[in-house]
């Protein structure tokens, strides 16, 4: 290989490996369609083995910025861009919102101890009447009012917390410092609710327009697949994108 090494010494991580083929490739040391010289060459290269030369290539692949053509060779290819509300990733309203560059606030509209109705019941894997913790808010962008969040969470998960603490901010965080309880994933659907929703109504700016709305109605677990949190994100569809890239099978 003819080419100037750019800060390699003796690397072993598959990390290292990957972010030093990433800057060969920003510097266009490598283009958008070359072919990348041999496993062999880029291991010797390196000074690593094959194996971990392997591990960072695989990286590379999965992140749209590699073809791997088995037989053929391995090629740059241009990387898709990136989307910054994707469905795959399990990301809080407010996360979305500073995402977008835009100045979070929330308000409380209620927070306390009710019964459990049979839809939160059956989401949670509790008992109809059973003391849910429901919190209330809505969400402000740049001081607009663009989601109304409703959060149901079991009583027996959460105890006293929301009583002894002043919560305020990311509930997720607040789950975590609190309860000890962190969500790791969640089942989301994503439905457009009815326009005479009171909730929908809320969001609503122009009276002449009608302001989109989308629901996220979400179920989320934690690290031990217990249903801890049943949620319904009223978005403003203006404001709110939503993407799910899809792969051919």
């Amino acid at each position: 290989m003819n080419y100037t090494r750019i800060g390699v010494n003796r690397l072993v991580s598959y990390q290292n490996i990957k972010l030093e083929i990433e800057k060969m490739i920003d510097s266009k040391l490598w283009k958008v369609g070359q072919r990348l010289p041999s496993e062999y060459e880029l291991a010797k290269y390196f000074n690593v083995s094959r194996e971990t030369l392997r591990a960072a290539i695989k990286l590379l692949e999965q992140e749209g910025k590699l073809l791997v053509k088995h037989g053929v060779g391995t090629f740059v290819i241009k990387p898709l861009p990136m989307i910054p509300s994707r469905l795959e990733f399990l990301q809080s309203i407010g996360t979305m919102i500073k995402l977008s560059g835009l100045t979070e606030e929330n308000n409380k509209e209620m927070i306390g101890e009710v019964s459990c109705t049979d839809e939160w019941a059956k989401a949670l894997n509790i008992q109809a009447g059973d003391k849910v913790v429901k919190l209330e808010r809505i969400r402000y962008a740049d001081g607009e009012a663009v989601t109304y969040s409703i959060n149901v969470m079991p009583k027996d998960l959460v105890g006293d917390a929301f009583e002894r603490v002043d919560f305020n901010g990311s509930l997720f965080r607040f789950l975590e410092e609190e309860c000890g309880i962190v969500i790791a994933r969640a089942d989301t659907e994503l439905l457009v609710p009815f326009k005479k929703d009171k909730h929908v109504q809320r969001l609503q700016v122009d009276k002449e327009e009608e302001t989109p709305v989308i629901l996220l109605k979400q179920l989320h677990y934690d690290e031990q697949n217990r249903e801890v949190l049943y949620s319904f994100d009223y978005l403003r569809n203006d404001v709110f994108h939503f993407w799910i890239r899809r792969e051919r099978k």
